[in-house]
């Protein structure tokens, strides 16, 4: 059996029960070297097979389950974050399935959830953006036109843009381009929740300059919008002149 599980996005205590479980019994581990921390590695057993996807083809990866799998053996597939965000499982699922080998999926804490952790902030405020919408710059790896950064921004919502650490100076004029105002708020968060955690908050115009500052180019996350200003409105939920199944309005 393969499990895909789900690192979570750094600290080592925020990987879920389950998945330690899985990584507490498994009798081979293949994690993403490059960005799993590598503290996971300290719930295997003794005796453990241990491989970093770093250095590895998807051809390898496969071939190593594949293996793992003939000799009855429980194997772990270790991503950061979920692996179903910008995780490359659909591919090594597909593989899976051709050879007639068993999987599942443990889900983990992505970044996404770290990166708001460590701003203290909510995402979805209302009458600020009740939308998240989570996207990347295009780089080696193509981004389908409708998808662009310019045209996602045309919505006002909040994004959250993954792999675009190297490319702030074009993401700002994109992001811009799109419709944000230059001073639309918006933060850099390098290796959420890991212990060198670092909150860079800016603008949409100074998002380049913030990132060039604090000497970051990989491993962070970007986000943008209202919801990291100081304008909202409360939420209805616990309004007291607001009726919900379990409480009436309060005249």
């Amino acid at each position: 059996m393969v499990h895909f599980v789900g690192a979570g996005c750094g600290a080592a205590d925020l990987i879920t029960l389950r998945g330690k479980a899985l990584l507490e019994t498994a009798d081979l581990v293949i994690y993403a070297g490059s960005l799993v921390n590598p503290e996971l590695l300290k719930y295997t057993r003794v005796g453990c097979k241990i491989l970093d996807s770093a250095k590895m083809t998807l051809d390898e990866v496969i071939a190593e389950l594949s293996a793992a799998e003939e000799q009855g053996w429980n194997s772990v597939r270790l991503h950061t974050g979920d692996p179903s965000i910008f995780g490359a499982i659909r591919e090594q699922m597909d593989a899976l399935e051709r050879l007639g080998i068993g999987y599942d999926v443990c889900p983990g804490v992505s970044s996404l959830c770290g990166a708001a952790a460590a701003l203290k902030a909510e995402y979805t405020l209302p009458a600020v953006s009740q939308t998240v919408i989570l996207t990347r710059m295009e780089g080696r790896t193509a981004v389908p036109e409708r998808e662009s950064i310019a045209s996602l921004a045309g919505h006002g919502a909040t994004m959250v843009i993954f792999l675009s650490a190297s490319m702030t100076a074009e993401l700002s004029r994109r992001l811009v381009e799109g419709g944000y105002t230059a001073d639309t708020p918006a933060a850099i968060v390098y290796k959420a929740t890991w212990a060198d955690e670092k909150v860079c908050r800016c603008t949409v115009g100074t998002l380049d300059e913030c990132a060039k500052k604090n000497g970051i180019t990989k491993t962070a996350l970007i986000t943008v919008g209202g919801f990291l200003g100081n304008d909202y409105e409360l939420s209805k939920l616990y309004d007291a002149e607001f009726s919900t199944e379990f409480r009436k309005a309060k005249k």
